[in-house]
């Protein structure tokens, strides 16, 4: 296998998900080239990634809204030809929905995907010459990491991931000054109310670190999680309020954070694969089949469940344990 094309189109957790298939490739296969097609706002993820040789970009959700466009048909036409025009040895799809099944069947080369018990939209299946079962009952990036080796013959890795990702300095915002202190990024913004932790917790959270001289410093994506940072910062001393980032200018960051604190958000999945020690909370989903997975070089713990929000002391204690436990 020489040339394999992953296709992980979205969201952000997913992609991240799917990052450790790469370095498990390169473990069986040194000299392999691996592209990779992403949704466009999420293409700066496998970016990050040294070995990956090619990101082709998608822009699904932008072209179901322009069907009648077009310019819409022109681009789609023109990632046709460019996908069709290489032959890859191996073209996997770890999505497993009807649209990364026909961006599946668009490349050159024999196709693999999980079979239709296995996936969320079983009729993509029809779309793959071999499919494979893959137990749900495990994580997810066990079942992608799975997936990805019984398709290419390899036994079915039993380690810690390996995201592999680096953050890109040159991405840093020059104009960005952090805190000189250490510091822990915040990353409270979630793509629903019902996963977020609670402002009065943050602040709660932050005078502990405070008290520590740990600094908060909180991005946002959303005007409505621009307000929520402010408030935030309203009741601290040593909070910052990030400008509105790229994924990947806010990986520069994260990659200099002390630990990350976040909730189900696929920027703590982030923090994790940049090797960040990450607490991870959870209000309103069970973390167990799709919660942060820590790698193999940075610890990660996932606190809370459905109803079950943590409190701040759990937060913080959480996070001054894997603290320790990354400094040994």
């Amino acid at each position: 296998m020489k040339r394999i094309l992953l296709v992980k189109t979205s969201s952000l957790g997913d992609v991240i998900h799917n990052l450790p298939v790469v370095n498990d490739i390169l473990q069986h296969n040194p000299k392999a080239q691996i592209d990779w097609v992403v949704e466009e706002g999420f293409a700066d993820i496998p970016r990050l990634h040294p070995r990956i040789n090619q990101v082709w970009t998608v822009a699904v959700r932008r072209w179901r809204k322009q069907l009648f466009k077009g310019a819409t048909w022109q681009e789609i036409q023109t990632f046709k030809q460019a996908i069709g025009a290489l032959h890859y040895d191996a073209v996997i799809d770890t999505q497993g929905l009807i649209k990364s099944a026909l961006i599946t069947k668009l490349a050159s080369g024999p196709s693999h995907g999980y079979d239709k018990y296995s996936i969320r939209e079983p009729i993509a299946s029809m779309a793959y010459q071999q499919s494979y079962s893959i137990s749900y009952q495990q994580h997810a990036v066990a079942r992608n990491r799975t997936l990805v080796a019984q398709a290419l013959a390899y036994p079915v890795p039993t380690n810690a991931p390996d995201y592999g990702i680096q953050a890109n300095a040159a991405q840093f915002p020059m104009s960005l000054s952090l805190p000189k202190q250490p510091f822990v990024i915040g990353l409270h913004g979630t793509s629903r109310d019902s996963k977020l932790w609670a402002i009065d917790r943050w602040v709660a959270l932050g005078k502990q670190l405070e008290n520590e001289a740990t600094a908060l410093v909180l991005p946002w994506a959303s005007l409505a999680e621009k307000q929520r940072a402010e408030q935030i910062q309203s009741h601290l001393t040593h909070a910052m309020v990030l400008p509105k980032l790229s994924i990947g200018q806010l990986a520069t960051i994260i990659a200099q954070a002390r630990a990350a604190i976040g909730v189900d958000t696929g920027l703590s999945h982030l923090a994790a694969a940049l090797n960040i020690p990450t607490v991870a909370i959870y209000t309103d989903t069970n973390p167990a089949l799709t919660g942060v997975m820590a790698g193999a070089f940075a610890p990660a713990i996932n606190l809370g469940n459905i109803d079950a929000s943590p409190s701040a002391d759990d937060v913080y204690n959480t996070y001054r344990q894997i603290i320790a436990s990354s400094s040994r």
